[in-house]
């Protein structure tokens, strides 16, 4: 039997990392972000900061930049690697039990191996430059343009290793806008549509 996986895409600052860790806490199940970091790092070799780097965007330029920027003669980049032991992780992480799992392609990956709810938060420019402000406090750059660097980081990311457009919602069972519905009321749906 499958296990029940709830996967959260999510645009930067719209608060989908606290409603991932809230869903978990809520119904008792393990919630895995920074975690699949960890254990990629354990089983690579590869450093946390490397791979915080690395699992979720691609080489900045363009697309092109993107497809062949670092490789080696067989062909895969550092990259490459990293994204082969974060699917591994994630395969087996959503094997061993019920859980949620935050960004890193998880919806992708677990589509055909897991009892998947995939679910993508977002919400307007003005709610999620407000809450990255509180978050991670002021910058020299301005917010908007952290928020718009982030997500187009993470499409070209998506898009490089699933083939599928990030953030569209028919993509998604589920697509919430944060901004709107707020953080309790997300974890309120997803825990009711577990």
């Amino acid at each position: 039997m499958k296990n029940r996986v709830i996967t959260i895409s999510r645009q930067f600052g719209s608060g989908g990392r606290t409603i991932g860790k809230e869903v978990a806490v809520k119904l008792g199940i393990p919630c895995y972000d920074h975690e699949v970091i960890e254990e990629i790092a354990e089983k690579s070799g590869f450093t946390k900061e490397y791979i915080e780097k690395r699992s979720e965007d691609v080489a900045r330029g363009s697309w092109l930049t993107g497809a062949l920027f670092g490789r080696e003669y067989a062909g895969y980049s550092a990259q490459d690697y990293v994204w082969k032991f974060q699917r591994d992780t994630i395969l087996e992480l959503a094997a061993k039990s019920p859980c949620v799992i935050v960004g890193r392609c998880a919806d992708y990956l677990l589509k055909d191996e897991a009892d998947c709810l995939t679910v993508f938060i977002h919400a307007d420019m003005d709610k999620r430059a407000e809450r990255i402000v509180k978050q991670y406090g002021e910058r020299s750059e301005s917010p908007e343009k952290r928020l718009k660097d982030k997500d187009k980081r993470r499409a070209a990311y998506y898009q490089f290793y699933t083939d599928t457009q990030w953030g569209i919602a028919g993509n998604y069972h589920v697509s919430l806008d944060s901004g709107v519905l707020g953080i309790e009321k997300c974890v309120d749906v997803l825990v009711g549509l577990y």
